[in-house]
């Protein structure tokens, strides 16, 4: 696991590391987490990296947003970190059977 301070150094983090899966926070200092999603969907390096939203922002308007930028999960704030963990095993497992697409599309209907 490797944890960045602000978008800036998420995107180096990302770009360097290629982890297999990114938690971004929408709030974060500098470049805010919406920038570092379309920064990383752009990049022919990382766009296949799947990336969970994690915001205190819980409006249907927030989760279209990471919709449209192919996020693949949208995490409102407090969560339980035992949680959160099953979370991405769960979502890893499901872009591993090729199921990418419906967990985005899964976005928009969620609450």
């Amino acid at each position: 696991m490797v944890e960045a301070n602000d978008g800036s150094e998420a995107l180096e983090q990302v770009r360097r590391e290629r982890p297999s899966l990114v938690l971004l926070d929408v709030m974060m200092p500098g470049v805010d987490g919406w920038r570092v999603a379309e920064e990383l969907a752009r990049d022919e390096g990382t766009r296949d990296i799947p990336v969970v939203f994690l915001s205190a922002r819980a409006s249907h308007e927030d989760r279209l947003r990471a919709q449209g930028l192919g996020a693949v999960g949208y995490v409102v704030k407090p969560f339980d970190p035992v949680e959160l963990a099953g979370l991405v095993r769960d979502v890893l497992e499901r872009i591993a059977r090729g199921e990418r697409e419906q967990l985005n599309r899964d976005l928009s209907e969620e609450e």
